[in-house]
């Protein structure tokens, strides 16, 4: 015969049932949500007419504004991408790039826009790929009389990445007494060639992005550049962005479309900061298609 269950333990047991199950439930919950979120492609342009136009092409669009910069947050045919309209200049790139990188940790990052040309066999429209980008208002001035004026063309340049003990005179401070290059990176510089053909406003080529904030207009202090720097094209944000990406260690790469030359009187023409973003566009997409599972979740 068999005895009774009392009500109290019945319950207790069918409590820890209950429990179990929902620990159980709780745990697949937390397994299944592990796995890293996918890491986005980070796209900077430092004004409205260089960010917004790629803003529009994604979806789910949302904003967030931090100091000078903003961004967008959207998927790209669905993958994520984030479009950070920096402002102009050296300092405002830097900070948006940093910035940028401790909020959304990209994978990559590509800052691009519109530049003046310094390379006389390059066209209003021709695109500039990275492949080096260096800071050209990093210069110290070699020492002249009261009364000598200045010479810009004797300048030397001035690494700011030296050492501690380059910031005085003497022997110590020829080490800074260099140029520094950043790399762009190989995987992004190989996307963009491998969609070069479908950019039909001009060619596209490989260079020297140089950035200051400066706006030369001479043309000896541009053929200078040209000459000892190898510079290709001028403006005001890829090496700085460059330098921050390299600090924490993220892919880069500059691309910038000629939207004037003064070398051979290429006229300024605004159309040329969409034809960029959409030569972006491609390049992004070919990235993403290279991307395996595991670098996409990474």
């Amino acid at each position: 015969m068999h005895k009774k269950i009392p009500l109290v333990l019945l319950t207790l047991l069918l409590s820890c049932l209950s429990s179990l199950l929902y620990a159980a439930g709780f745990n697949q919950v937390q397994i299944s949500t592990t796995s890293a979120a996918q890491a986005p492609v980070m796209i900077q342009g430092p004004m409205p007419i260089e960010a917004e136009y790629f803003a529009s092409l994604l979806s789910g669009v949302r904003t967030e504004q931090a100091g000078n910069v903003t961004f967008y947050i959207g998927k790209l045919k669905g993958f994520p991408v984030v479009v950070a309209q920096t402002g102009k200049g050296l300092e405002n790139t830097s900070a948006a790039t940093a910035v940028g990188i401790e909020r959304y940790r990209p994978q990559a990052i590509i800052n691009q826009g519109t530049s003046g040309g310094h390379d006389p066999a390059l066209e209003v429209g021709d695109i500039v790929l990275g492949k080096r980008s260096v800071n050209a208002s990093n210069f110290k001035t070699p020492f002249r009389k009261a009364g000598t004026g200045s010479a810009p063309l004797e300048w030397l340049p001035m690494d700011l990445l030296a050492s501690e003990g380059s910031a005085g005179e003497g022997d110590s401070a020829k080490d800074a007494e260099r140029i520094r290059y950043y790399m762009g990176n190989e995987a992004l510089l190989h996307a963009a060639h491998a969609v070069k053909e479908q950019y039909t406003r001009g060619k596209v080529v490989e260079g020297t992005i140089a950035s200051g904030n400066f706006w030369n207009n001479e043309l000896d202090r541009i053929a200078w550049l040209h000459a000892q720097f190898g510079t290709s094209t001028e403006e005001m944000e890829t090496a700085a962005a460059a330098q921050i990406a390299h600090s924490y260690s993220v892919p880069f790469l500059g691309i910038r479309v000629l939207s004037n030359n003064l070398t051979n009187g290429g006229h300024y023409d605004p159309s040329t900061a969409k034809d960029c973003q959409q030569f972006v566009r491609l390049v992004i997409e070919q990235y993403i298609s290279s991307l395996t599972p595991a670098t996409n979740n990474k």
